[in-house]
């Protein structure tokens, strides 16, 4: 899907990528973010939610590392990934792709998780056919 064709909730999420900035949805009611954006709350059901930018920094929940069925060409260009669920700093979580985990470092991100130990992320964006796609990077 192109840029172009896409409803506005959704639309203004993708322009915000193509100029760096990560958009959210606040709820007017409880202040919960909602993101990606929905335009209502998930926490309390509240109807009014206002655009608010988030920062994309938080940390890795969990991840797991593609097999060869759902290895994706064009990510590995991009660099060595893991799929993996991201909490944000404001609160959201959500699943991505995280790019610095490969197959060699898995174990070691996994000891650092299962120890309780804050392994950070931050967004990086890259270039699809027509818009950006929003992943994250393991913190140096």
């Amino acid at each position: 899907m192109q840029l172009k064709d896409m409803e506005p909730v959704v639309k203004k999420f993708y322009e915000g990528l193509e100029e760096g900035k990560l958009w959210g949805r606040r709820c007017l009611e409880c202040g919960a973010v909602e993101f990606p954006p929905h335009l209502a709350c998930n926490a309390c059901g509240y109807h009014a939610t206002e655009w608010y930018e988030v920062s994309g920094h938080g940390h890795l929940i969990d991840f797991t590392v593609p097999g060869p069925q759902n290895d994706k060409p064009y990510l590995r260009e991009v660099g060595k990934y893991a799929y993996g669920a991201v909490e944000l700093d404001e609160g959201p979580q959500y699943t991505y792709v995280i790019f610095g985990i490969t197959k060699k470092t898995a174990k070691d991100v996994r000891a650092r998780l299962m120890a309780g130990e804050t392994v950070g992320v931050h967004p990086k964006i890259i270039d699809r056919p027509g818009y950006k796609e929003l992943c994250f990077e393991l913190d140096a």
